[in-house]
């Protein structure tokens, strides 16, 4: 896991010749978008340094987090890239602060981040030529997330399917192009064979004990990140099995998953204690994905109910007809349901958020329209 540090005393000298990178953020319901952006940091230096805002400082500038400050912490913590967790990060980049952790610049996405009065949060170190951007991963934002359980749509993994809360009570004042923010709303993501590839990256041969485990792993949580953690520590290699988006929505039902197989699987990618993911993984575990992967144990988490197979039998029983499974407690009581609850608890603060994230923006965004035409004229 990378190293939470509560004080800048805590950062071992930087060796020389070493390029130190930081990135701050809300890291809000921390998906691949959040860690793609990880990854093109740390690929720009040898060591990556993480701030995570509070959660006052995220109501203040931008409006109520779904992920409380300690899940944020622990899940960008186990994110492979990150080598150091700054928590409590100031929402706006200093200098001062870039200084303090050794850091020669700052990255973030090619997006508008905004303080609460509209200015940009990464000014003073843009001016001072310490800051650099990487690619913003397009298709995914947590905004887009929210929209998605406050729409109960289907789009993201099954055309056709409609919502029955009105579209225009989710994106007000957001009525056509013209209007809209490029940062915000409901969209689709496209992944690809070399976004997977970079995501696997660095590849580990298989060895050792192996550990299979398997599920829909939605709105990557702090559940998923402890059980995957307990299941890797029976082991030496760890193998995740995600249950593509048809599977996931007939044990679950409604608009699940909030997140299709190619998001899921990049989540799990992510992590620091996987070592190999299967894509559309069958949902009984069977001798044949025991041989193919040379499975020594399979492991389950035993806070969530394992419906049976769609041959009314249980989807585990061949690995404990060999005495090969285990179930782990993950010691987490933090479900894809229950994030969907926060939201839906507090739908009318959510719409103001997301109406509000992009009002300010599309102003940003006229605004630098305006100047970039002054100096062309």
């Amino acid at each position: 896991m990378a190293v939470m540090l509560t004080d800048p005393s805590q950062m071992p000298q930087k060796p020389d010749g070493e390029v130190w990178v930081w990135c701050d953020g809300c890291y809000d319901m921390v998906h691949f978008g959040h860690s793609n952006s990880l990854r093109q940091a740390k690929s720009m230096g040898h060591k990556l340094i993480v701030g995570v805002h509070t959660d006052d400082e995220i109501a203040m500038h931008k409006g109520p987090p779904v992920f409380k400050q300690d899940e944020r912490y622990r899940l960008v913590q186990s994110i492979k890239w990150v080598d150091y967790v700054v928590p409590g990060a100031p929402y706006i980049t200093s200098l001062e602060m870039l200084d303090k952790y050794q850091v020669d610049f700052c990255v973030h996405g090619d997006d508008i981040t905004l303080a609460a009065d509209g200015s940009d949060t990464y000014q003073e170190v843009k001016s001072a030529g310490r800051y650099k951007e990487c690619k913003r991963t397009e298709g995914v934002s947590t905004t887009d997330l929210v929209g998605r359980m406050l729409l109960l749509t289907k789009t993201h993994h099954q055309r056709g399917e409609t919502s029955s809360v009105p579209l225009n009570d989710v994106e007000q004042g957001s009525k056509d192009s013209s209007t809209r923010s490029p940062f915000t709303g409901v969209s689709q993501f496209l992944s690809t064979s070399r976004k997977i590839a970079q995501f696997q990256q660095p590849a580990r041969e298989p060895h050792g004990r192996i550990v299979y485990v398997d599920g829909a792993f939605d709105m990557f949580h702090l559940g998923h990140l402890e059980f995957l953690q307990r299941a890797k520590a029976e082991g030496d290699y760890l193998v995740v099995g995600v249950h593509s988006d048809s599977t996931v929505n007939a044990v679950k039902g409604s608009n699940h998953p909030i997140m299709n197989i190619h998001e899921r699987t990049l989540s799990v990618l992510a992590n620091r204690h996987v070592d190999e993911v299967a894509i559309d993984a069958p949902y009984t575990v069977s001798e044949e994905i025991l041989n193919h992967f040379k499975v020594d144990l399979v492991c389950c988490g035993g806070r969530t109910e394992v419906p049976p197979d769609q041959n009314g039998q249980d989807p585990y029983a061949y690995p404990k007809s060999l005495n090969k499974f285990m179930i782990i407690d993950s010691g987490s009581d933090m479900t894809t349901t229950k994030i969907i609850d926060r939201i839906l608890a507090n739908r009318i603060t959510y719409i103001e958020r997301n109406s509000k994230k992009e009002k300010k923006e599309v102003a940003a965004l006229e605004a630098l329209k305006k100047m970039q035409a002054q100096k062309n004229a």
